[in-house]
């Protein structure tokens, strides 16, 4: 134990060393961020609003950064990859600016969790249009709805695009000897960053997790072990995310499935055999019904996207490309951390000290040693982040540190410690105190539980009757407020403007182009999928 300990230690300190250099720091600046947020729109009362995505937003299928997620009522904000996080925070807050000229009276849901849903008939799946392109996006939808109920479709959650230079990788590889290609390297190197994620993920959760309540009629009926806070709504006292529970997206057929991170290689061939493995209830239901296709196959995942997890590696796919084929072709281009909630108290749903943590948090995993993961680990691992997001404010509450039990607040001491001298060195980099600055933030939030959004979130609750809804309501209108008193200035509007323009000409285009049957499409969709070799 305590030599393994020596040689993690020993590890992320030459590391720090070598980028400590003058010559070297100028890299940590280099790497890029970039947010994806959803969010619900709902009408003036709260309500899911039953209207079409707004056609002056310009076309979900082709707009690079207002789009749609499940449900056509859930808004998809992209942000372009920048090098600080406070320029990609500042996009993102453009997005919603331009988005609040062309909604009326409808409201940015402020919640992971869903407002008030009406009956799973009228909760419409996201439409793309009549181009093969569009349909395959909306039966996928379509199959989603048949295996996880329009309910889940409509939670909403903040996901971090993470990035470091080419040229660090090959840094570290020349100075550690080691053989094999760039891309190799560097794709390996970003599952190990993915590992340490696991190891660590719980702490995120304590620190940011912001969904400790839910409406009572999220559940529809479904067995649970949940409080009841009021006539509304229900919780769990001591919970962090309750999206990332049980509760969320979960399934029986998903339930086996944990891909294995210790290699690309291994990664690919998980999630390969789960896109072509049959799964006899989903057969039962079969592709079509009525002449209608109602989802892409029987298998266990549609597609590879399908696996919900914390982290994915991701590449840049290109047109008509599956995602793993282009992590076979070109190798892991960065992560895509999926775990955060939508913050409630955030017009825009992240802060700026949460990107500068979360920025410190990914360079330790990435820098520390990362130990491949037995069976045994993997099951610990989901064990503490269970845990976490159920009973992560519990005090005393233990968590196993391979095999052995440590208190949450002790390890999450311990693990701020650690990537504090990272953070150091991004403000040396960078200049300032910003990541320092967040650390404090989060250890004061370990010292005092009440800190800890959840806390907050379930403090707010209880000041507007015990009603999540009232509570979501009332920030979302808050929200609405802050961003309609800075409308965007004329050349904001006249870019965002023309984006929209471009992106339904683009559709259009599309549609017009010669469409072979749809059958056929998704055949040849299929059929490409399965990279034999990652090599």
């Amino acid at each position: 134990m305590q030599l393994k300990e020596h040689k993690l230690n020993t590890t992320l300190s030459r590391r720090l060393a070598l980028l400590a250099l003058d010559a070297n720091k100028p890299l940590l600046n280099q790497g890029l961020r970039g947010i994806e947020r959803e969010t619900l729109r709902v009408d003036a009362h709260g309500a899911l609003a039953a209207t079409p995505h707004p056609v002056a937003l310009g076309a979900a299928l082709t707009h690079p950064h207002i789009t749609t997620d499940y449900a056509e009522s859930l808004l998809e904000f992209i942000t372009p990859a920048e090098h600080d996080i406070s320029q990609t925070l500042s996009k993102l807050e453009a997005v919603h600016r331009y988005s609040y000229t062309e909604l009326g009276d409808e409201l940015l849901w402020s919640q992971s969790m869903p407002c008030e849903l009406p009956a799973e008939k009228d909760i419409a799946i996201a439409w793309y249009g009549k181009s093969n392109l569009g349909m395959l996006k909306h039966v996928y939808r379509r199959g989603l709805a048949l295996r996880y109920g329009k309910a889940m479709q409509c939670i909403a959650g903040v996901h971090y695009n993470y990035s470091l230079p080419d040229d660090l990788w090959a840094l570290l590889k020349k100075e550690e000897g080691v053989a094999g290609s760039a891309k190799s390297f560097q794709s390996e190197s970003y599952f190990a960053l993915i590992r340490n994620f696991r190891r660590y993920s719980w702490l995120l959760m304590y620190l940011f997790g912001a969904a400790p309540a839910l409406s009572k009629g999220f559940l529809r009926g479904r067995a649970h072990q949940l409080e009841t806070l009021s006539s509304d709504t229900l919780y769990l006292p001591y919970a962090t995310s309750l999206r990332m529970s049980d509760l969320g997206y979960q399934n029986d057929a998903q339930s086996g499935l944990t891909p294995q991170e210790n290699s690309l290689d291994n990664y690919v061939a998980t999630l390969t055999a789960a896109v072509n493995r049959p799964y006899a209830p989903y057969a039962a239901i079969g592709t079509r019904q009525n002449g209608e296709w109602v989802q892409i196959s029987t298998n266990v995942l549609q597609i590879e996207n399908e696996y919900y997890s914390t982290i994915r590696p991701k590449r840049v796919i290109r047109t008509g490309e599956r995602p793993i084929q282009a992590l076979c072709a070109r190798g892991v281009q960065y992560i895509e951390v999926r775990c955060l909630d939508v913050d409630p108290f955030e017009a825009v749903g992240i802060n700026v000290k949460t990107a500068r943590f979360l920025d410190a948090f990914l360079l330790f995993c990435a820098l520390d040693a990362s130990p491949a993961t037995s069976e045994q680990q993997g099951l610990e691992y989901k064990s503490n982040f269970a845990l976490a997001v159920k009973e992560g404010r519990r005090p005393g509450l233990m968590l196993r540190r391979q095999g052995q039990p440590l208190s949450l607040q002790a390890w999450g001491q311990q693990l701020l410690e650690q990537i504090r001298p990272l953070a150091a060195l991004l403000d040396q980099a960078r200049g300032g105190s910003d990541h320092l600055d967040s650390l404090a933030q989060q250890q004061a939030k370990l010292a005092d539980p009440a800190l800890t959004p959840s806390a907050r979130v379930l403090t707010a609750i209880k000041d507007n009757g015990g009603s999540f809804t009232a509570f979501g309501l009332q920030q979302s209108r808050l929200h609405a407020a802050q961003l309609k008193a800075q409308p965007p200035s004329a050349d904001e509007r006249a870019y965002f403007d023309e984006l929209a323009r471009k992106s339904l000409a683009e559709q259009e285009a599309i549609e017009a182009e010669p469409q072979s049957s749809f059958e056929d499409y998704l055949a040849a969709y299929r059929s490409s999928t399965l990279c034999k070799h990652c090599n």
